[in-house]
């Protein structure tokens, strides 16, 4: 192939582009796999999937090995930038943990897709510890939200308590051998008090959120300072809206019919009743907040993959180093 046509090719095209991004369709992202192995098995991917996810192989294949070859040279860049500078300070260098966020709406199917990626990752051999923490367990609990008359606004910025969210990312940052952060639960719908995760130096820590990309006009210290990578899950609102329904009508035979739930009234709804209340939970609070504060957010993100309405990915965008 002569250098004329290979500038006409469409990852070519791609990479001369002017936007800030790189772009690639389905087929072009695939092949940079290249001979990454797939270490992961039917069995592990149906525990790891979430409600109402269609993941596949293929999928695995196609969109999450290319990612995760992608990541795994940006850390092992990232762990001899960490060694250049402590040889140039002449210091130990110290173990500084890799952290990608993973932001995007409710119901796009972000924690499926993070502990897919962690499971993936983990099989690398320079970085086989991989934490997973979500965002879910800094919102403030119902008694403050309903003290500060938040609760209908749980899931937007100011329902989650982000000072103690940058406590807990400065932490890990630093090197810290134990760093404990709170634990959501979706079933009784608030912070679990007796129960923390703990961070003990991973190689990685993926921190999976609706806020994480968010900034604050009044902030100077922000959640993705700490990030080294993140991703965007995207798609048309339309589709993560009938996503949302699908998943509360799945909740509502499954989760809801637990006593102890906090939508337990919901477990009697009739199949109309049940799609006219998700319905208006999404326009009246979820879509608002998707379109207020987290798609706008898109565009910082090193990598937006936008899925389809059958949830397969078939666009990356890379943002330009």
């Amino acid at each position: 192939m002569t250098d004329a046509e290979q500038s006409t090719t469409p990852a070519a095209r791609s990479f001369t582009d002017e936007s800030r991004h790189l772009t690639f369709d389905r087929d072009e992202w695939a092949e940079l796999r290249a001979a990454t192995p797939l270490t992961l098995r039917e069995p592990e991917l149906d525990r790891l999937r979430g409600i109402n996810e269609r993941i596949d192989m293929d999928e695995v294949a196609a969109i999450y090995l290319p990612l995760s070859r992608l990541i795994n040279l940006y850390v092992l860049a990232t762990q001899n930038l960490h060694k250049v500078s402590a040889t140039f300070l002449g210091a130990k260098a110290p173990k500084v943990p890799y952290i990608i966020g993973i932001a995007g709406s409710v119901a796009v199917g972000k924690s499926t897709f993070a502990r897919i990626l962690q499971a993936l990752l983990a099989q690398w051999p320079d970085h086989s510890k991989v934490d997973l923490v979500t965002t879910d367990g800094f919102l403030y609990p119902n008694h403050v939200l309903e003290e500060r008359g938040l609760m209908h606004r749980k899931g937007f910025p100011e329902s989650y308590d982000t000072r103690e969210l940058l406590r807990v990312l400065r932490e890990i940052k630093s090197g810290h051998a134990h760093v404990e952060a709170p634990v959501y639960s979706h079933v009784v719908y608030d912070i679990v008090d007796d129960d923390r995760v703990v961070i003990e130096q991973p190689d990685i820590v993926i921190l999976e959120g609706l806020n994480v990309l968010q900034t604050g006009e009044s902030s100077t210290e922000f959640v993705s300072d700490y990030f080294d990578f993140s991703i965007y899950i995207d798609a048309h609102e339309s589709d993560i809206e009938n996503w949302y329904v699908q998943r509360f009508l799945t909740l509502r035979e499954s989760v809801f019919q637990d006593p102890d739930s906090f939508f337990s009234n919901y477990a009697e709804l009739t199949d109309d009743e049940a799609v006219d209340t998700a319905r208006n939970i999404w326009r009246s609070i979820n879509g608002i907040n998707l379109r207020e504060n987290i798609a706008p957010t898109r565009d910082r993100a090193s990598a937006i993959l936008r899925k389809r309405r059958d949830h397969r990915i078939d666009r990356v965008q890379l943002r330009r180093l």
